[in-house]
């Protein structure tokens, strides 16, 4: 792969040259010479296709993950927030039991891989809110999450971005089910399906930044089972804060400044 630094910039594929597009910077790549149909089928390409098979369904469980927090993700995740959550799953998957290309992807088992992950690495939670408080609590089956944050002082624990007036904090919460590869399928399958991808959240009522937030402010999120949550699926909870302005009486979302944390998984 190499940078197209041409003022001519093309998009495609041209005599085995293939222009591409990515943050800004326009690359030029061949084509590989290796057809798919060898891949697939070649003895000599087994372990490319175990690593083609587990960062897929990496992918997967990733994309389930950032469904059950729905728009959450797209309001705070940086440009790069799927990639790093992929690769986080793939470090799951290479903990996973089975044999290479076949490996499962335990969430629980593995929960201190998931825990702090940031939405946005440019803005971390811990830069923009930082008053004293407690990680959210599951009740005893699991389906029903909340959070709890004393009275503090906007002043001194909150980081301000330039136009911000308001702010609400957030608790998400979402079901991740254990996957595993089904070989009848060829894929990777959640375990508990319809316990999988479910997700929550609640918003505080808007905050002024200034002075006291003048009481606790107690967040729930009630993911509706009505039942224990399955061993084999894991909830996790994420933390956060939204900044806001005011104009003409009307909150407007700013689109920086805004931080989420995964908190808890149990």
């Amino acid at each position: 792969m190499a940078r197209n630094n041409s003022f001519i910039k093309l998009e495609g594929t041209l005599d085995g040259l293939t222009f591409y597009e990515k943050d800004g910077v326009n690359y030029v790549k061949t084509k590989s010479s290796i057809s798919k149909s060898r891949i697939e089928n070649d003895p000599a390409f087994r372990r490319t296709r175990e690593n083609m098979r587990e960062f897929g369904a990496s992918a997967k469980v990733g994309k389930a993950l950032r469904t059950a927090f729905g728009s959450v993700v797209k309001l705070m995740g940086d440009t790069y927030v799927s990639a790093r959550i992929t690769r986080i799953m793939k470090r799951i998957n290479s903990n996973g039991a089975g044999i290479r290309g076949e490996r499962d992807f335990d969430i629980l088992a593995n929960s201190d891989l998931l825990k702090g992950f940031e939405f946005n690495e440019t803005d971390p939670l811990s830069t923009q809110f930082f008053a004293p408080y407690g990680s959210p609590t599951l009740d005893a089956n699991r389906d029903i999450i909340t959070w709890a944050i004393p009275d503090f002082d906007i002043d001194s624990f909150i980081t301000k971005p330039e136009g911000a007036t308001h702010c609400r904090l957030v608790l998400a919460a979402g079901m991740l089910s254990n996957y595993e590869y089904e070989a009848v399928l060829n894929s990777y399958e959640p375990v508990d399906e319809d316990e999988n991808a479910l997700g929550g959240t609640d918003y505080s009522a808007d905050i002024p930044l200034v002075g006291m937030v003048g009481a606790e402010t107690r967040l729930t999120v009630d993911l509706g089972i009505g039942a224990p949550v399955v061993g084999t699926t894991a909830v996790i909870a994420s933390i956060g804060i939204v900044f806001y302005q005011e104009i003409n009486g009307q909150l407007y979302e700013l689109a920086s400044g805004n931080a989420m944390r995964i908190a808890t998984v149990g």
